[in-house]
């Protein structure tokens, strides 16, 4: 495993993070999503000086990181995608808006392009099965997505992205 050089004012706000929590170990589930916020992702460093703050065994940090989907270990795309999986979506054609994007941006579900604009990843409900199917791109929502649309979505991001 490749070991990452965090930066050391981010390396202080973590302390920081922890200690407006009172380096609490009830606090662990808020301290991790205000990292994950901080650094983009959780990757084992991070976790290491979150387990010392609040004096946990560095496993317990990573089972509550593991366990819960909405935290990662790998770093995202400054775009991260979601499509959703969940029932209504699936049966309306998500699966082949799936496949459209992973062969676009040439890369499967949980990779990051090399230029690090897009990450790719599916979820089970956005809670918006009216619009089915549908994709979240850096949090803005793309409701009744055809294969045909991905190409004219991901043109908006990489004109931003440039």
């Amino acid at each position: 495993m490749d070991t990452i050089h965090l930066p050391q004012t981010k390396v202080e706000e973590l302390h920081t993070i922890c200690a407006e929590h009172n380096n609490d170990a009830g606090e662990l589930i808020n301290i991790l999503h205000a990292a994950q916020g901080l650094f983009g992702y959780l990757p084992r460093e991070v976790q290491e000086i979150i387990a010392a703050d609040l004096r946990l065994p560095v496993s317990r940090v990573y089972g509550v990181v593991t366990f819960y989907s909405f935290f990662t270990m790998t770093p995202k795309g400054k775009y991260p995608i979601s499509v959703c999986l969940g029932t209504a979506c699936y049966v309306r054609g998500a699966e082949k808006v799936m496949d459209e994007f992973q062969r676009q941006l040439e890369i499967k579900v949980g990779e990051t392009t090399s230029d690090g604009l897009f990450s790719l990843d599916c979820l089970r409900c956005v809670g918006a099965c009216g619009l089915a199917p549908v994709v979240t791109i850096a949090g803005k929502v793309y409701g009744r997505m055809t294969p045909e649309k991905v190409r004219d979505v991901l043109s908006e991001y990489y004109m931003l992205g440039e």
